[in-house]
């Protein structure tokens, strides 16, 4: 028997497919290097999708999991740990009205956490495709299959994760020290310049120790068979930046996911963050990368957010005697990310090595 539950989630999925579908069938038939006007535009509609997501929870997130009484509401407080009270005065109505309310807040911070670590991760993108010597006109099919593959991947870690932590309460506290040491070792690295090295990557060395790689481009496919190799099948480089793509984002992964989870522990609240934030991830990943260098201590802000969320996590039994709810997360996140963003804006980018690269990427010349 189907539950609201699956229903919801099957309607999500399907409206994922779709825009993919229709992204792959028509704006991405042909080849193209995306400039930096379709790439606001793409990224105004992605934000836009995901606030409009917002409101629908703000009105109808208590059919996610079919909870129409007060009753029910306290199951799900219990249930997912949710930092609400609920007074005996309150009614039905007021319960449940306070709870979609909640499943709201929770699911923009989640997916403010998510969407601000992606920028990190875009640079380390950048430094693959120019490593690599991926022309422009193909960075956004690798990135498009690139998002269909993370989407799969962060299906299945973010419910595991939920079972283990609805099985184990101890787990987030290993998640927690995992974020503090995390945050702790990017601000003490944050001067460390990102390298990528084709010829050694461990996912290069594996793929081409089994499987036979051709060293030349073929256009924009990711393998070709080879008429003069008895019709063998070949991967291409592209394929090989794909693989290294879905690598690079399994690692962002294990602090992005496990970052959200200390702000909800409901699943399907962390998916859906998750998920609207990766769609946005290509037409932010262009974006990114015509102003990359406004955002010089934005790593420093990224290391101390995950800290504060490491230790949050730690505490999260203490906080919530406090009172400290996910309105109280939100507006440190905002604020932590404000002033890293300020700070760099009144000082920019000195790093030669990362103006060069957005010189590369941008096609700009340097100074």
């Amino acid at each position: 028997m189907f539950t609201s539950e699956h229903l919801i989630f099957a309607g999500f999925l399907l409206f994922i497919a779709a825009i993919l579908a229709l992204d792959l069938g028509i704006f991405d038939r042909k080849s193209h290097e995306v400039k930096f006007r379709e790439a606001l535009i793409w990224t105004f509609v992605w934000v836009g999708f995901a606030i409009g997501f917002y409101f629908l929870l703000i009105f109808f997130g208590n059919h996610l999991h079919g909870v129409f009484t007060k009753e029910q509401v306290i199951n799900q407080v219990a249930k997912f740990r949710h930092t609400i009270n609920i007074p005996d005065s309150f009614t039905d109505a007021q319960a449940v009205s306070v709870y979609r309310n909640n499943l709201g807040l929770e699911y923009i911070t989640g997916y403010l956490i998510e969407y601000m670590l992606s920028v990190d991760n875009v640079f380390v993108m950048i430094l693959v495709f120019i490593s690599f010597g991926v022309q422009k006109m193909y960075y956004k099919r690798v990135l498009m299959w690139g998002i269909i593959g993370a989407v799969i991947m962060r299906f299945v870690f973010i419910f595991l994760s939920a079972a283990l932590i609805q099985r184990f309460d101890w787990i987030l506290y290993i998640f927690g020290a995992f974020l503090v040491i995390t945050g702790v070792k990017m601000f003490l690295e944050r001067n460390k310049e990102d390298k990528v090295d084709p010829a050694h990557h461990p996912v290069v060395k594996l793929v081409s120790r089994y499987f036979p790689v051709h060293p030349v481009y073929f256009r924009q496919h990711f393998w070709f068979r080879n008429k003069h190799d008895n019709n063998r099948l070949y991967f291409t480089p592209l394929f090989l930046v794909l693989l290294v793509i879905e690598f690079t984002d399994v690692l962002f992964a294990v602090d992005s996911v496990p970052a959200i989870f200390s702000v909800t522990q409901d699943p399907y609240i962390v998916f859906f963050s998750n998920i609207f934030a990766i769609m946005g991830l290509r037409s932010l990943f262009f974006v990114v990368a015509h102003v990359i260098g406004m955002f010089r201590f934005l790593k420093h802000g990224l290391a101390v957010l995950l800290s504060f969320i490491g230790f949050k996590m730690l505490l999260h039994v203490q906080l919530e005697a406090w009172g400290f709810s996910t309105i109280h997360s939100l507006l440190a996140i905002i604020l932590i990310l404000g002033v890293s963003i300020a700070a760099s804006l009144i000082w920019p980018v000195k790093s030669r090595k990362k103006i060069k690269v957005i010189n590369e990427l941008t096609g700009e010349k340097p100074v």
